[in-house]
């Protein structure tokens, strides 16, 4: 099959239905309706102990509530959820946990100041003696042990603030195991990391596969679901689409079971004809993070910036935006000095920009979705939102609901209660509701499904069309080669190369970012 990847090697045969006749989890018709609209309906599952099913569908397929379902954050409506052929009912997520149901989510929940063991085994600490005092070394000794169940070499002693995002990602696997977990449910855990990180996790996954773990993986990337899963199971708008052997099925296939159609034209490149400079950026350097970043943007152009985990992509870009002390050298915009002070002045000045981190620093998630787009224009609209303010303000938010195909139930639905991909799209239009000349994109479709991702990959194309400048920032290549105009190549800190739209190649780009081709200067 042309689409799949080698499957881990660490992984033995599964455990099949012939060796293990009774289901280790079922979902029996499960359904879930919120605000009288089904996100569930008439779902049902099936995983035996040793297997890898992916859980594959658009953002807003009901993927999330299903796994809210089985960990005990959401209960259902109706149908019935099974442990090894028993009827069970969890009232909450600590009852799902001492079942042995856990789930390591795409945006990880930790204490920074406390240990990586302390954040293992945070609130149920084994104790010794008549006080029942927490007992440090057996705690330390527990995870260190875990650690070396996994292969994975990490002090326990270490404060989590200190640790990069795969290794927050391992201590996650850690606390999993420390309950004990027989299902493991696995949301988007490849984003952020590094290649050799991706590896060490299929390594991981193959060896709980191999230990009986039944593991239920999440991911929009289907190099990784051929890598690790068996089984595939596809939701669309909250029903039970297919299910299979990942071995009988295309790529093309499963997209087209997601979207309900085939996706044409992933990335819809509309030909602009570049405009004089906008913004022009000279020396931006920073003690700790980058250094010397030079480079022009025009008129109508995307120009991408490229690099792996660690280049310094997102720390130049929030330099820009004014969320960085101690940065130094110039930048003008639209001829104008622009100062590295604030964000405020950043907006002011036409710049905006879209964080990769969506959940803390894109939107306010306890807000409905017409209050986020509305927020950073709020004095042109009127503070108070009332009669024409209020009107305005749900006309702006409609505009853009449309524009980016959001789904939801209405725009006064909490950003909160949408999936990962309809909360980035909030985003989106919060930023390109202030009408900036500049918008800078980090990460636009980090974790969204592939019919959403060309949703706004045909939008941020529809943008540069009307004059717009675009910095698209992303981690993945075959995104940047699609849409950018130029490509800037960054390594540890620093611009290394940058290739023409004609002469970008994935094997030329990835060259650059890793370090395999002698630094050349920018042109």
């Amino acid at each position: 099959m042309s689409t799949s990847s080698p499957r881990c090697s660490e992984a033995s045969a599964p455990v099949t239905a012939e060796s293990s006749p009774t289901p280790l989890l079922q979902l029996a018709g499960v359904s879930k309706r919120f605000n009288g609209i089904h996100a569930l309906n008439d779902v049902s599952l099936t995983l035996h102990a040793g297997e890898v099913l992916a859980l594959i569908g658009e953002n807003g397929a009901g993927k999330s509530t299903l796994v809210k379902l089985l960990t005990g954050i959401h209960q259902p409506d109706g149908g019935a959820l099974l442990l090894d052929g028993r009827p069970v009912s969890f009232s909450n997520a600590q009852q799902a946990m001492a079942a042995g149901i856990a789930a390591v989510h795409q945006e990880t929940v930790m204490f920074d100041e406390l240990s990586v063991a302390e954040n293992i085994y945070v609130g149920r600490h084994p104790t010794t003696g008549p006080a029942r005092r927490i007992d440090w070394a057996r705690v330390e000794a527990e995870a260190a042990a875990l650690f070396a169940r996994l292969e994975v070499s990490l002090p326990v002693q270490t404060p989590v603030k200190h640790l990069s995002v795969a290794q927050r990602r391992f201590v996650e696997l850690a606390r999993a195991l420390s309950q004990q977990a027989r299902v493991l449910i696995m949301d988007e855990p490849t984003a952020a990391l590094s290649q050799h990180e991706i590896r060490e996790l299929y390594r991981i996954v193959g060896q709980l596969r191999a230990a009986g773990t039944a593991v239920i993986f999440i991911s929009h990337k289907f190099d990784e679901i051929y890598a690790v899963a068996d089984r595939y199971l596809v939701l669309r708008d909250g029903v039970h689409v297919a299910e299979g052997a990942l071995n009988t099925i295309d790529e093309a296939a499963l997209v087209a079971l997601m979207v309900g159609r085939a996706v044409h034209d992933a990335y819809p490149k509309a030909q602009v004809s570049l405009g004089a400079p906008v913004l022009e950026v000279q020396g931006l350097s920073h003690p700790t993070e980058f250094a010397d970043i030079s480079f022009t943007l025009r008129r109508g152009e995307i120009l991408g910036f490229y690099g792996l985990v660690g280049a310094g992509r997102t720390e130049v870009m929030q330099a820009l935006f004014g969320m960085t002390e101690g940065v130094s050298g110039r930048a003008q915009l639209d001829g104008q000095a622009l100062s590295f002070g604030s964000p405020a002045a950043a907006i002011a000045a036409g710049l905006a920009y879209v964080p990769e981190d969506r959940q803390q620093h894109g939107a306010h998630l306890t807000l409905p979705i017409r209050h986020n787009i509305s927020l950073p224009i709020l004095s042109r609209i009127g503070f108070f939102l009332r009669g024409r303010g209020a009107a305005a303000e749900t006309a702006l938010a409609r505009h853009y609901a449309q524009q980016l195909e959001l789904k939801a139930a209405h725009l006064d639905q909490a950003v909160s209660e949408l999936s990962g991909g309809n909360q980035q799209k909030v985003v989106l239009g919060k930023w390109l509701a202030t009408h900036p000349k500049v918008i800078i994109l980090d990460e636009p479709t980090k974790g969204i499904d592939i019919g959403a991702k060309a949703a706004v990959h045909r939008f941020v194309s529809e943008l540069v069309t009307q004059g717009l400048s675009v910095i698209l920032v992303s981690s993945e290549l075959p995104e940047v080669l699609g849409l950018a105009d130029r490509i800037v190549v960054m390594r540890h800190g620093r611009i290394r190369r940058v290739f023409d739209r004609a002469q970008a190649s994935p094997e030329t780009v990835v060259a650059a970012a890793s370090g395999l081709e002698a630094a050349e200067a920018m042109p």
